[in-house]
């Protein structure tokens, strides 16, 4: 009797086993495939948020099951010039209007001014005051103020958010923008012109070959990266470093020209053992891209030119244009007019957005300098 009872409670359990038996087998095939296809892959590559997303979904729900703060702060680099102005006052409007819809992760706002003095947006778009570098450092390339501003910002801010953005002036917030980083791995944009790889003589110069292999550095730029505080706190100062050695170098100059400084900050976080999730849908960048989708942020540093007929003619103006390049002693006018028909919806969106902050934004054509 004692016999038939305890087996009469085996068969449950058996069934339990079996049940459990076959989740975990499942579940292991399952992440055999979700690694492959990672590891795999090249790169830390996430076009989307596919059902098995290993960089985006699984990471992801690790870490909204702690206590981390998924915010991020918004900070961008700017100079007082009327150039840089007025994409801030774009990039700024379209903040406000995306920060608190559904799905956006986005917190505070700085715009770090690196010209050593307030300007008149101050009263218009938080900003943090900070030097540019000594006179004569830059050699004429303002962009190397770039991380010399953040690590003043990092060193002097009360900075609440536990993760950052670092934008541009060139950058419209399209869509709400979610934490796309997850623990201390920052999300950066891929660029398809910034190939370590292929300039490994160079690359070598600053990360010598017993860091690692040349794959380790990023094909990214520091602009858009969503990067936890603490992090980029132990990167700033390498990156400004490297940019200034780089600077110094002329093969180097003359290789990496007007992405000299990227390629700085590529190598830095290299040199911290930091790889970025390089995130497809994280910007588009017309005229190339032809749709915004779902896509988070458009960069305008391409002109946009087309004939009457919607055919782009890059490199040449066309009869209806689009360019910053166009504007750079004042603001673009308001009420751009529309392109015409077969222009790519992306040129056709930017255009419209453009219209609509500088409708809605006080003073426009009368802010023209400092």
């Amino acid at each position: 009797m004692i016999v038939r009872r305890n087996m009469g409670r085996v068969k449950p359990i058996l069934l339990l086993l079996l049940v459990l038996g076959f989740f975990f087998a499942t579940y292991n095939l399952v992440s055999m495939i979700i690694r492959h296809k990672a590891f795999n892959s090249g790169s830390w590559v996430a076009d989307g948020l596919e059902l098995f997303d290993p960089v985006i979904r699984m990471p992801r729900k690790a870490i909204t099951s702690g206590n981390s703060n998924l915010k991020f702060h918004v900070a961008l680099t700017a100079t007082d010039a009327p150039y840089s102005q007025w994409q801030s006052r774009i990039m700024y409007y379209w903040y406000k209007k995306v920060k608190d819809m559904p799905g956006s992760e986005m917190g505070k706002f700085t715009r770090i001014l690196h010209s050593g003095s307030p300007d008149k947006l101050m009263d218009e778009i938080p900003s943090f005051v900070v030097d540019p570098l000594p006179e004569g450092l830059d050699q004429g390339y303002i962009v190397l103020n770039r991380p010399w501003a953040f690590v003043q910002w990092l060193e002097k801010a009360v900075i609440e958010e536990e993760y950052i953005l670092m934008a541009e002036p060139d950058h419209v917030f399209v869509n709400p923008l979610p934490n796309l980083a997850h623990g201390t791995q920052p999300a950066g944009f891929p660029f398809f012109y910034i190939k370590p790889a292929e300039h490994e003589k160079i690359i070598r110069k600053f990360y010598p070959r017993e860091r690692g292999p040349v794959t380790d550095v990023d094909p990214i730029g520091n602009s858009p990266v969503i990067i936890k505080k603490s992090v980029l706190e132990e990167i700033a100062p390498t990156w400004v470093n490297v940019s200034l050695q780089m600077k110094d170098d002329q093969e180097t100059d003359k290789a990496f020209g007007w992405v000299l400084e990227m390629y700085a900050y590529a190598v830095a976080s290299a040199l911290h053992g930091v790889r970025h999730i390089l995130r497809k849908d994280f910007m588009l960048q017309p005229p190339w891209d032809l749709e915004v989708g779902k896509k988070f942020i458009i960069h305008y540093t391409y002109g946009c030119d087309y004939n009457l007929k919607g055919e782009l003619t890059y490199g040449k103006i066309g009869e209806w244009r689009f360019d910053k390049r166009s504007h750079l002693s004042g603001p673009p006018p308001r009420n751009i007019p529309l392109p015409p028909p077969g222009v790519p919806q992306s040129v056709v969106q930017l255009v419209k957005m453009v219209n609509e902050a500088t409708a809605n934004i006080p003073g426009w054509d009368t802010l023209t300098s400092s």
